[in-house]
């Protein structure tokens, strides 16, 4: 790894003011050191790695962005506004992205790597663990849009999840609508269980219960979002509307009702999330997230770690907006 040196004996002992027999001792679990003083010196070791790793990295050095997925919509215009970013910092950037991000986890992606200054994972599939482990090494990093929870110290921005689904599904419950299908993301990232907790929040501001009858979970692309639609809209009691975890899973969702003979609005409201260009294309009712200022904002992030600023703020979330177009209406008359 870039930057990281192993800590000496006899700087641990300066740090904890123990003697360099004693943090011997610690260091190799020796029977005779005590649990507190074993875990005094592991942790000043932890420091000390931490500082070594800072001050060796080269002032004004490359970033290294990770994000593997495709480079298109969504995740294509958050690395633009990163690399736009950072050129206005004069940093270059070094990208993997893709299928070659996919096959290398991001450990072993970062070693043997010269003259990095500091990372920016978008959405990493990593578990927590590797991320722990990136920051127990003293490697500056931010994450953008985190797929789990993250532990408090851990640099991370997104889009505010819980607010956008709520404001939409309240806008769907202002026009009427009170059996709604949710076509949501995977249940394993961060991103599904909040905008679901923001959707059921809504509904509970009307006495509605969630049903699970009406909750499908998918990966968010047009096929899946097609498949799911066509499961809620064959129910014997079909919804009125549905909810879509993205505008890819929206726009099938259009397609499954075209198919059924359904009229969008008029039969059915469906709305997306993002924003995308397709999101205007079609006419959806969606929630807009800033994608671009996420991009922006993990520089500024990263850059404040780099000159040792103190950060109060390490989860940022930032607003969404919602934005109504053609894709919803009132529920026709039952």
């Amino acid at each position: 790894m870039v930057g990281y040196r192993r800590v000496t004996v006899r700087a641990i002992a300066a740090e904890t003011g123990l003697s360099i027999a004693t943090v011997s001792r610690a260091l190799n679990d020796h029977p005779s050191v005590a649990p507190p003083t074993r875990t005094l010196v592991r942790e000043a070791a932890e420091r000390l790695r931490a500082r070594i790793g800072l001050s060796d990295r080269p002032r004004g050095g490359a970033v290294f962005v990770r994000c593997p997925y495709v480079l298109t919509d969504y995740f294509g215009l958050i690395v633009t506004s990163i690399a736009e970013t950072l050129t206005l910092h004069g940093r270059q950037l070094v990208l993997t992205a893709g299928e070659a991000a996919q096959r290398t986890p991001l450990l072993a992606d970062l070693d043997g790597r010269d003259g990095l200054t500091g990372v920016i994972v978008i959405l990493p599939p990593e578990p927590g663990d590797d991320l722990v482990e990136l920051q127990r090494r003293g490697f500056p990093f931010v994450v953008v849009d985190p797929r789990t929870t993250l532990p408090r110290d851990i640099v991370s921005v997104s889009a505010a999840h819980f607010a956008g689904a709520r404001r939409l599904t309240a806008h769907l419950v202002e026009l009427g609508h009170r059996r709604i299908g949710v076509i949501g993301g995977p249940t394993e990232w961060l991103a599904s269980d909040a905008r679901l907790a923001g959707h059921n929040a809504a509904l509970a501001d009307v006495g509605v219960l969630p049903s699970g009858e009406l909750l499908r979970s998918i990966e968010p692309a047009t096929e899946r979002g097609h498949r799911a639609a066509g499961e809620l809209l064959d129910l014997p009691d079909r919804p009125t509307a549905l909810v879509c975890f993205n505008d890819k899973a929206a726009v099938g969702a259009l397609r499954a009702a075209a198919e059924r003979g359904l009229r969008v609005p008029d039969d059915l409201s469906i709305t997306g999330f993002d924003d995308l260009d397709l999101a205007r294309a079609t006419g959806l009712t969606t929630v807009r997230q800033p994608l671009q200022e996420m991009g922006r904002m993990a520089v500024s992030l990263l850059i404040r770690l780099l000159e040792r600023h103190e950060l109060d703020a390490l989860h940022v979330e930032l607003a969404t907006e919602l934005v109504i177009r053609s894709s919803a209406a009132p529920p026709p008359p039952a």
